[in-house]
């Protein structure tokens, strides 16, 4: 089950002996955790019926025992394995025969990075057991930062305005929620955060200054490119970060460039690529395309593969040189 499906039904879901809450967005195996405790115990004080282990070097025994054990207060206990990857593959056939018999008053929650399904153990858990939280995509993210706006802080996150923010801060749920609330803060007692709040205030944010690198390529300004760029690598921004944040972006221009050779308009491309609505976004975008020009643009992808294999050890030079040279031979003018 998709993650973000299980939460928007998990009061009204029926609890299940075993969970396998898997996958890499940190931020969403949070959530799911809070929400499978929440329905199991209620009210209950959770320092008395919540229990977590770490799984590297726990024996099976000794989470059978938890499980099995009443708590002071309450009818019910839930005892989570965090990062249970180890725990799992040593007690693969002890977890197996639990799941066949489970604990009258325990749920087990297994918190793992994978759990594939190709198991018997994972063949065992019905399928509202199985809870997979991976990063959503971006088309996924605008609607839940409305949502999460709305649910945890009663502010309407204008739809333009959830684009920027997405645009500014990335993909990273996290750092969205954390965004998210700084912004609700700043409103005070308006109702709505707007397009203009997300630009004053995340616009001045470390991850925000990836977005004026871009603007400056746009405008085919190398030098405040490279100054802005430094500023990042200053604060402490691995190469690697640095290029995962601009490669969304890049990837797009590249598929705006290809349709656009293919006969569509600048602003069917645009839209066809899932470069944001809001005018800012638009303008920017239009300006780095155009900027770029087909050869570069044609090339882009490409680029892009070799920038990526050389920060993993395919090229002896620095990662902030490597990165670097890649944004000079974007932001100076065209042959």
């Amino acid at each position: 089950m998709d993650a973000l499906a299980y939460l928007d039904k998990a009061g009204q879901s029926k609890p299940q002996p075993v969970y396998a809450v898997s996958g890499d967005e940190d931020f969403l195996r949070r959530q799911v955790r809070d929400a499978i405790v929440t329905r199991v115990l209620g009210d209950a004080e959770r320092e008395f019926a919540l229990t977590i282990f770490v799984g590297e070097k726990l024996e099976f025994a000794t989470v059978r025992g938890e499980l099995d054990t009443l708590p002071f207060i309450g009818s019910a206990r839930v005892v989570v394995v965090e990062n249970a990857d180890p725990f799992v593959t040593n007690s693969r056939e002890s977890l197996e025969r639990y799941v066949a018999n489970p604990s009258k008053v325990g749920v087990l929650v297994l918190e793992a990075k994978t759990f594939p399904e190709t198991t018997k153990l994972a063949k065992a858990l019905p399928d509202a057991a199985k809870i997979a939280c991976k990063a959503p995509k971006s088309e996924r993210l605008v609607p839940w930062c409305v949502g999460w706006a709305k649910g945890q802080f009663g502010k309407r996150l204008e739809l333009d305005a959830a684009e920027l923010l997405l645009e500014l801060v990335g993909p990273q749920m996290g750092l969205l929620a954390q965004e998210i609330e700084k912004l609700a803060t700043a409103a005070g007692e308006k109702s709505s955060i707007t397009p203009e709040s997300v630009s004053e205030l995340i616009g001045r944010s470390r991850a925000a200054n990836v977005f004026h690198i871009l603007n400056a390529i746009g405008e085919g300004q190398p030098a405040r490119a490279m100054k802005l760029l430094a500023e990042v690598f200053e604060e402490g921004e691995e190469p690697l970060a640095v290029m995962g944040a601009l490669t969304a972006q890049f990837r797009k221009l590249a598929a705006v460039g290809r349709l656009t050779a293919e006969g569509q308009s600048l602003g069917a491309a645009c839209d066809a690529a899932g470069v944001p609505r809001w005018p800012e976004a638009r303008i920017s975008a239009e300006k780095q395309v155009r900027h770029l020009g087909r050869r570069r643009l044609d090339k882009l992808l490409d680029w892009l593969v070799e920038i990526n294999l050389g920060l993993k050890g395919g090229n002896p030079l620095p990662g902030q040189l490597q990165v670097e040279r890649f944004v000079a031979r974007l932001a100076r003018p065209r042959e």
